[in-house]
């Protein structure tokens, strides 16, 4: 019968793609690993790593059994910390996901682990819209709001966008007083990761919200690449306040068309509404949420 250790073993080596690596990890020889994998596989019926003399990757049965291992961990650590006394000091791993946005954050998650060392924080930062509960994530942030019944979300703060430039593309182009004046202008796109659709640019123009049709030079599904871009020049690009407002007090960069820009997001955590009471949860919720200002 499969047992944690062989759902360990497969859990070590699939993130680390090493038999060796990961009997290092637990304490076991490379040869054992591959053993417990191989009768994994037996009781299966599913061959979970392609092999070659030089390294293994994951089947597409793998990834599925990965997914649902990450599941399994998450929901025994959910029983034992349930069945802890609620005074207890949070501890385990902590899965959290994070948009690319979240990097900015890291102070504060640097924070948080100093404040509760007994937490093992697995960090994944990515713009794709993850599935929380199918991958095992213990919570998200997520920029807006989600209605799932089976989650539960706190807001953490807010945000608008800004149309920025830089000096030398205002020195070389100009700049646009008028939405429409941006049909002539060089316009950095953002994509969205999991729709594939571009990232609309909302104006509000005599009253009415509108989002144009715009030229397009560039598109990234990373927003730290398209600052990177406008800050040499090569464009316009929408961007979160909180990303440019140093730089353009700085004079790096300049604002355009602030006042026809009208977005705000809100900015919150979601995690499983059955692990609400889990203190590791509960703490970084709570923490976070102090040091961003709930509102």
């Amino acid at each position: 019968m499969t047992h944690f250790g062989a759902l360990e073993a497969f859990v070590q080596a699939a993130e680390t793609s090493s038999f060796k690596e990961a009997g290092r990890r637990i304490g076991l020889s490379s040869s054992a690993i591959g053993r417990t994998i191989a009768k994994l596989e037996q009781e299966l019926g599913a061959r979970l790593f392609h092999r070659s003399t030089r390294a293994i990757s994951l089947t597409a049965e793998g990834e599925k059994f990965l997914f649902h291992c990450y599941r399994i961990f998450a929901e025994f650590d959910a029983a034992r910390e349930e069945l802890s006394a609620v005074t207890a000091e949070p501890k385990g791993r902590l899965r959290i996901g994070f948009p690319n946005l979240g990097t900015e954050l890291m102070p504060h998650i640097v924070a948080f682990q100093k404040r509760y060392p007994e937490i093992e924080l697995d960090l994944d930062f990515s713009d794709r819209l993850v599935n929380l509960v199918e991958e095992g994530f213990d919570a998200v942030m997520r920029i807006g709001s989600v209605d799932d019944s089976r989650l539960m979300m706190r807001r953490l703060s807010g945000f608008h966008h800004r149309l920025v430039a830089a000096p030398d593309y205002a020195s070389l182009r100009g700049l646009p007083v008028s939405p429409d004046d941006l049909q002539t202008h060089l316009c950095l796109r953002y994509r969205y990761p999991s729709s594939g659709k571009l990232a609309p640019w909302p104006f509000l123009t005599n009253g009415e919200l509108i989002s144009p049709d715009l030229p397009t030079s560039s598109v990234s599904n990373n927003i730290n690449s398209l600052l990177s871009m406008v800050e040499n020049g090569l464009g316009i690009a929408l961007l979160p306040d909180f990303m440019v407002h140093e730089k353009i007090k700085a004079k790096q960069l300049i604002p355009v068309l602030d006042e026809y820009i009208h977005d705000r997001r809100d900015v919150g955590i979601l995690w499983p509404s059955n692990r609400q009471s889990l203190p590791k949860i509960r703490a970084f919720v709570d923490f976070m949420a102090g040091r961003l200002g709930s509102a």
